[in-house]
């Protein structure tokens, strides 16, 4: 059946408006876990040089750097996210660093206009959940990967930002009861057994799926303040007018420091999978 689980169908929308929103505080250090989970995902594809790899939802370059680096000069990455802003400081980092082997582009990941088995592989960090049919999304990619390429797809576990988000839903229950507990897309698919079926549901066959535990430090209070603008909980920030975001600002990081938070989960699921020859 679809993978729908009552996500809204404008999903995509909120999480580009979400994302550009988020985009300038990539480079935080309290956000660190994107820059670390993506070089990761990609160590487990072995990626050879002179590669062909193509970037789903790529955001700023989280896995698109440590992919151009492995493939090589000869080798080619293609990252595309549906955010205008997130691809925008993705070409800045790019031009700074002198990766001329990369390229970014703003592209809708449920309307790909890629040749079948186009890529040696193809990789989706946080991204398979922001469709409304992941079903179909996972069928799609695999179809871009060539024989013998690979398909590797990243998702959060089920704590995502705990034990900090549970103060976080507790003050906006109290500042704004309308925008308490929204969809929340990650959601959708935190259980290894649930990814192993979506995968095969979309005709994905042999791939691996490695739990792995983790967390983000906060050095100090503010830190978690820094996570929700570099994230998805921005998304309420954007409903709110300024007083409500300093109410709100100011009354997480005094829960955080209450409750003596000095770091916050950050668990993942990978999946890799070979496409047979």
């Amino acid at each position: 059946m679809p993978y729908d689980n009552g996500l809204p169908a404008d999903a995509k929308q909120k999480a580009a408006k979400t994302y550009n929103a988020a985009a300038e505080h990539f480079d935080a250090a309290p956000v660190a876990f994107w820059a670390r989970y993506g070089r990761r995902t990609v160590e487990r594809l072995n990626l050879q040089p002179g590669a062909k790899v193509l970037d789903i939802g790529c955001g700023t370059g989280a896995s698109v750097f440590p992919a151009a680096e492995a493939v090589g000069p000869t080798g080619t990455v293609v990252g595309i996210d549906l955010a205008e802003d997130m691809i925008r400081v993705g070409q800045r980092h790019a031009a700074e660093r002198g990766f001329d082997n990369v390229t970014f582009q703003v592209a809708d990941m449920t309307d790909l206009d890629y040749p079948r088995d186009g890529f040696d592989a193809v990789v989706c960090v946080f991204g398979i959940f922001f469709v409304a049919d992941m079903e179909r999304q996972v069928a799609d990619l695999w179809r871009l990967v060539r024989p013998g390429g690979k398909l590797a797809i990243t998702t959060w576990g089920g704590d995502l930002f705990e034990p900090a988000s549970t103060g976080w839903w507790q003050v906006i229950q109290r500042e704004r009861p309308d925008l308490y507990a929204p969809a929340k897309p990650w959601t959708r698919l935190t259980d290894p057994h649930e990814l192993r079926r979506l995968l095969a549901a979309g005709g994905v066959t042999g791939a691996k799926i490695v739990k792995e535990d983790g967390h983000q430090e906060l050095h100090q209070p503010e830190d978690w303040w820094a996570v929700v603008l570099g994230s998805g909980l921005q998304w309420t920030l954007l409903h709110m007018d300024e007083a409500e975001v300093a109410r709100v600002r100011a009354a997480n990081i005094a829960w955080v420091r209450d409750n003596g938070v000095k770091k916050v989960d950050t668990g993942v699921l990978y999946a890799v999978a070979t496409k047979p020859v």
